[in-house]
């Protein structure tokens, strides 16, 4: 099994709710990017930047690339 980096970077900033709150989203929207470890189709076809804006926000410890790695869905 692949590790999610989706978690993980969840983790580095303090969990679902901080993540959120950067973005102005949902506990809930975070928490479906972990399940399925990914991001959202619309930060893979450049309509939003979560992916830039994490790897940014961490100095380092994440970059885009990472973050826009597909891990296998769990479901």
């Amino acid at each position: 099994m692949s590790k999610n980096i989706i978690s993980e970077v969840i983790n580095h900033f303090g969990g679902r709710k901080k993540v959120a709150d950067i973005f102005g989203l949902t506990y809930v929207s975070v928490a479906k990017w972990e399940k399925k470890g990914r991001l959202p189709y619309t930060d893979y076809i450049g309509e939003t930047q979560y992916a830039a804006t994490l790897a940014r926000l961490s100095n380092g410890a994440f970059t885009q690339e990472q973050l826009l790695q597909k891990t296998p869905s769990a479901n």
